[in-house]
């Protein structure tokens, strides 16, 4: 990571950024400013206030937005006509009511949220949550409710798996440089990841989803029309058919299926497959490093290249698209279908990007490397003081990866000096995964890309999503802590 050297100091950096955000906050909420366009206007302002050398203004800017779309749109598109597929063909409803035969009503937002723990250990925060929605927005409308009743289980669970356990880009990162071992990394991230999961995020889902009342979207799994699905016809609109009533069952006129739904094992072996190229990807290139197997193999390249995230999508997508639409759907009517899944996520793709934007003139303005040579000079114990430095980072410029691999760049000394055990590395790596959870704010594409799927405007995201990730860092953070001082 090429190190930033800040053209003013701490202080006045510091205040730029406080006053960055509230600017941003103030366009959305008070002026109504439309988020893409805010988000792009206060970066401009922010890199010129930073003293950014104005012939790298625009080059700054568009690597920050960049290399966010590179990382978030294809997950996003690829996710969404996946979602689009199994909405329509009635596999989230048929997925929705296996998980809950087998968990029982009253357990629906904890069947899914460990049904997201378990598919969010190799598969990333949005491709996961993208994948997921329209069973949980099929979920929501059957049983009712506010719909963060059932979305904040889920996608706190893929929160807490891409901050806590390899094989995501930050655990791994930071455990790395932190000299960690990663296989007591991953034991360590789930001892302390799923209990933090449970409270701060299933318990504080029933909590606040009974006092604020979020409707279920129409993005991905709302109410069907004509240009979603060229086989309903208005009235079937009108009556209500959509998943609720049953996605792909028969209606009274009979125009709105053709089929029954697919099969529960058929549905299952869908959402299966992207984490089985993954999980080979991850497999074999571990035994790669290790020099159990010849890295260079043209078959093992091979297959790590099927498990990469957006390959495996695609895979997936591709083989939805024939086993879902085969007697379902013409080609044409699935191209229609696949059409209509991208323009409800457009939107969001553009805000997400524009929140790495934000981000990405803030990491280059040296706010976060200001704020961190402040902070690891104060003299706090390790453990406090990674949690303490992550936290200020996250805060300072949104990504959650970012500010673990740099805050275990400043760290890794003090953790060399004090000779830490195994046990206690890997407890610090915790650590700074939880201080890059908290404050999800408007510098966060996970903020923007939450908010925009569950249709929230910003306050209500603030208070929802921001307070959920806050107490997601807090309790995993308290509960490594004191395993460092017991065990």
């Amino acid at each position: 990571m090429e190190e930033v050297v800040p053209a003013l100091g701490t202080a006045p950096l510091l205040l730029i950024a406080v006053a960055a955000v509230a600017v941003l906050l103030v366009l959305i909420m008070k002026f109504k400013v439309h988020a893409f366009v805010a988000l792009v206007l206060v970066s401009l302002l922010t890199a010129l206030a930073t003293r950014i050398p104005v012939g790298e203004v625009i080059d700054t800017m568009l690597a920050g937005f960049g290399s966010t779309l590179a990382s978030v749109a294809l997950l996003v598109g690829l996710g969404a006509m996946i979602g689009k597929l199994l909405e329509v063909t009635g596999g989230a409803t048929v997925l929705a009511d296996s998980l809950i035969n087998r968990f029982g009503e009253r357990r629906a937002p904890l069947a899914l949220g460990v049904a997201s723990l378990l598919f969010g250990f190799p598969i990333f925060f949005d491709a996961g949550l993208v994948v997921f929605l329209p069973i949980i927005f099929s979920v929501a409308r059957r049983f009712g409710g506010s719909v963060l009743l059932y979305a904040l289980p889920a996608a706190g669970a893929f929160a807490v798996m891409h901050a806590f356990v390899p094989p995501h880009p930050g655990p791994v990162g930071a455990g790395d440089i932190l000299g960690a071992d990663i296989g007591l990394l991953v034991v360590v991230g789930l001892v302390i990841g799923v209990p933090t999961w449970f409270i701060a995020s299933y318990l504080f889902s029933q909590w606040i989803g009974r006092r604020v009342d979020v409707p279920v979207p129409s993005t991905l799994a709302g109410r069907r029309s004509e240009a979603d699905d060229p086989r309903v016809e208005a009235t079937d609109v009108e009556d209500g058919a959509g998943p609720a009533a049953g996605t792909a069952g028969a209606t009274a006129t009979g125009t709105a299926t053709r089929t029954t739904p697919p099969r529960f094992s058929t549905v299952l072996a869908l959402l299966l497959l992207p984490l089985v190229l993954i999980l080979l990807n991850t497999g074999f290139s571990t035994l790669a490093t290790a020099g159990a197997v010849d890295g260079e193999a043209t078959w093992l390249q091979a297959l790590v290249l099927l498990g990469q995230t957006p390959i495996a999508l695609l895979i997936t997508l591709l083989v939805a698209a024939v086993v879902l639409s085969r007697e379902r759907f013409s080609r044409a009517e699935t191209e229609d279908l696949l059409n209509s899944s991208i323009g409800p996520v457009a939107a969001i793709i553009l805000i997400t990007g524009a929140g790495g934007m934000f981000g990405g003139v803030l990491r280059a303005s040296g706010i976060g490397t200001a704020l961190a040579n402040s902070l690891e000079s104060i003299g706090l114990p390790v453990i406090v003081a990674a949690f303490v430095i992550a936290t200020c980072l996250r805060v300072a410029q949104g990504s959650a990866t970012v500010s673990l691999l740099t805050t275990a760049a400043l760290i890794a000394p003090a953790v060399a000096e004090n000779d830490l055990s195994r046990l206690d590395a890997a407890l610090v790596v915790i650590a700074i995964a939880c201080g890059a959870t908290v404050l999800s704010h408007v510098n966060d594409s996970g903020f923007w890309l939450v908010g925009r799927f569950l249709e929230m405007d910003v306050k209500t995201t603030l208070k929802t999503w921001t307070v959920m990730e806050t107490l997601i860092g807090v309790v995993g953070f308290a509960i490594a802590w004191l395993l460092s001082l017991v065990v």
